[in-house]
């Protein structure tokens, strides 16, 4: 599978705009917009993106809101595939299953469609990419992969556009699944 250069990832880490302080003192918040401004650097991304995954078996992208929706959504056109979203509880307008996960003072949840991998799809387990566009901790991420084996599909790979492994968050969540990061910050 294709792997960027040094010098790729330092081009796609100068399109990410870091904003001080938000949304608390002392976070340095990691702004995508900037890179999905630039339409040479999105398509860059997406090029490698597609270029990683399209000889995978995939059948469903699954996104956790809300910029794993931009990420999951380009590539589904990408590789021809199916999306799904997952996102915080009571935002979905159907049945849906859930899955709890722990913050630093307290719980949240996301939740997805009860029936979100069963379409046309012939297989018992059907493979789920998931895609979100930065792990810190990972507890979101964790839920998500835990939702997705849960509800009757298979979580092939987690696929973030930043890791912040100084966070550690990946470390549980490669217990659980496959995980590729585009760029990591140590």
């Amino acid at each position: 599978m294709k792997t960027l250069s040094d010098a790729d990832r330092a081009y796609l880490l100068g399109k990410i705009r870091t904003v001080e302080n938000f949304p608390k003192p002392g976070v340095k918040f990691k702004d995508i917009t900037t890179l999905l401004n630039d339409k040479e650097a999105f398509k860059f991304l997406f090029d490698h993106l597609e270029e990683r995954y399209k000889e995978m078996d995939i059948d469903y992208i699954a996104g956790i809101e809300s910029r794993g929706f931009i990420l999951g959504a380009a590539l589904c056109a990408r590789l021809n595939s199916r999306f799904v979203p997952i996102r915080k509880a009571g935002k979905l307008p159907y049945t849906t299953i859930g899955e709890k996960y722990s913050l630093e003072y307290g719980f949240d949840e996301i939740e997805i469609h009860i029936d979100a991998f069963k379409s046309d799809i012939k297989k018992e387990k059907p493979n789920v990419l998931l895609i979100d566009d930065l792990i810190a901790t990972g507890g979101t991420a964790k839920a998500a992969v835990n939702l997705i084996n849960k509800s009757g599909a298979n979580c092939i790979e987690a696929c973030f556009l930043i890791n912040l492994k100084f966070l550690k968050g990946d470390e549980d969540l490669k217990k659980l699944t496959n995980i590729y990061s585009v760029l990591e910050i140590n």
